[in-house]
């Protein structure tokens, strides 16, 4: 169940440092300052954050970062248009309060605007609270990236068809 107070939001550029802390405390994957903007600049639509008040400020305990890209589907041997969730993290004292899926169905339903056919990530193998969010959302393994991360751990690539996107 999500936290009553929490909204989902495009980001913005004043929320970038607040989401690069919130990727360095929560992730192993930590991307530079660059990257970030690249994603923020060209795809800023489909970059999320979740946020509450705090003393009548914003505080921003969430985020997921996407972008579209055209490449084989996961699903057949055909080049289609892919929603690819490139990052997601929510503060640990954050977790278990459905910030996480919320986030995620935003993503699905932004996505669903762009005619994307399937939405895909990358997720450690030992990641099973993540791993278990993706399979709610009806994300399936298709495939098992040996090494993908730079400290060897494997990759399972989880991909979602949506069939309300037209060919």
């Amino acid at each position: 169940m999500l936290a009553h107070n929490v909204e989902i939001r495009t980001a913005r550029f004043e929320d970038l440092e607040q989401i690069i802390e919130i990727n360095r405390r929560s992730l192993p994957e930590n991307y530079s300052y660059d990257y970030f903007v690249y994603h923020l600049r060209d795809f800023g639509d489909l970059f999320l954050v979740a946020s509450i008040k705090e003393n009548d400020k914003e505080k921003i305990v969430g985020y997921v970062m996407n972008r579209i890209e055209i490449g084989l589907s996961n699903f057949g041997f055909s080049l289609t248009k892919k929603g690819h969730v490139i990052s997601i993290a929510v503060l640990e004292e954050y977790r278990r309060l459905g910030i996480g899926f919320s986030l995620m169905k935003h993503t699905i339903e932004r996505f669903k605007k762009y005619n994307i056919s399937e939405v895909y990530l990358e997720v450690r193998v030992t990641n099973y609270p993540a791993i278990n969010l993706y399979k709610k959302l009806n994300f399936e393994i298709v495939k098992v990236t040996p090494n993908y991360y730079s400290d060897g751990e494997d990759a399972y690539i989880m991909s979602l068809r949506l069939k309300e996107a037209k060919k």
